[in-house]
């Protein structure tokens, strides 16, 4: 009993998930900030029709400096480097992609990625299709391992 009240005291006394994403919002806007350039724009851009294309996703700072957006899952993350921003989804292999957004890591056998270059426009209206397609095959593997659970559950 003493162990579970110990457990319970420091889940209460550490940040809670809505303090968590509010800080990874906060080193989201201080990386755009600190990049000062176009890459520090294009982030701006992706980040925002991110939370145009799904209002409850959820901001995260990942591997050191990485921003995570999740819902259900990671759907994307928004990498910068020198003459590149980034944006991978952790699941894109398994996502249609009619407009052909994907231009990177096209040879793995789950992520694939969109490299946006200095002067590149972006098709706002396909990638948040993207981005909902993403959400929902998150949301639709989530309930398919509660299913099994739950099925497992009443076997035991």
């Amino acid at each position: 009993m003493k162990k579970t009240t110990r457990t319970l005291k420091r889940m209460k006394s550490g940040p809670t998930r809505a303090q968590g994403a509010e800080s990874a919002s906060r080193l989201i806007d201080a990386r755009i900030q600190e990049l000062g350039d176009w890459r520090g724009e294009m982030l701006a851009r992706i980040r925002s029709l991110i939370k145009e294309a799904d209002p409850e996703v959820v901001e995260e700072w990942k591997w050191r400096g990485v921003p995570v957006w999740s819902h259900a899952g990671i759907l994307c993350t928004g990498e910068t480097y020198k003459n590149v921003v980034k944006m991978t989804f952790a699941r894109g292999a398994s996502l249609e992609d009619p407009s052909g957004l994907f231009n990177s890591s096209l040879e793995g056998n789950v992520r694939r990625a969109i490299d946006f270059h200095e002067g590149d426009t972006i098709n706002e209206k396909a990638l948040k299709a993207l981005i909902r397609a993403a959400v929902a095959l998150n949301e639709s593997t989530q309930a398919a391992r509660s299913a099994k659970r739950r099925k497992g559950a009443k076997r035991a």
